[in-house]
C-alpha cells in the first residue's frame, strides 16, 4: 500500500485533513522521502526518520521524529501528547504554524 491508497481509505474528514498535513510536509521539506512503514505515512530525510502520520479510530496522530519535540511543547499545550506524538480530532486544532517551524528547523538542523 502507498500514500495514496492509505489516504483513501479514510472517511472524508481525515483523508482531508491528513492530506493537508502530508502536503505540509511536503511543501516545508520537498526533498523528504515519503513511504509506508509501520502501516503510515512516515517521511525520512538525509536518511534520517523526520515525522509520520496516522489515523485511528478516534483521533488522528502526528509523529515527530526529532529531538526538537520537546523545545515547542509549550505551544502544544490542550493536546494529546506523547513522548513525540500530537493526538488531535481535527486539523485545525493543531497549531499548524507551529508544526511548520519545527519541521523546518529539524531539515536545517539535518541539513548542517
Amino acid at each position: 500500500m502507498d500514500v495514496d491508497e492509505y489516504l483513501g481509505r479514510l472517511d472524508a474528514d481525515q483523508r482531508a485533513a491528513l492530506g493537508r498535513l502530508r502536503n505540509l510536509i511536503l511543501e516545508v521539506v520537498p526533498e523528504a522521502i515519503e513511504s509506508m512503514r509501520y502501516r503510515m505515512p512516515t517521511y525520512e530525510f538525509k536518511g534520517n526518520p523526520l515525522c509520520a502520520f496516522a489515523s485511528r479510530k478516534q483521533h488522528m496522530s502526528l509523529y515527530i521524529h526529532t529531538g526538537l519535540f520537546s523545545k515547542y511543547e509549550d505551544q502544544f499545550r490542550g493536546l494529546s501528547m506523547g513522548k513525540e506524538c500530537l493526538r488531535f480530532r481535527r486539523l485545525d486544532d493543531l497549531p499548524l504554524d507551529t508544526i511548520r517551524q519545527l519541521l523546518l528547523e529539524a531539515a536545517w538542523v539535518e541539513r548542517a
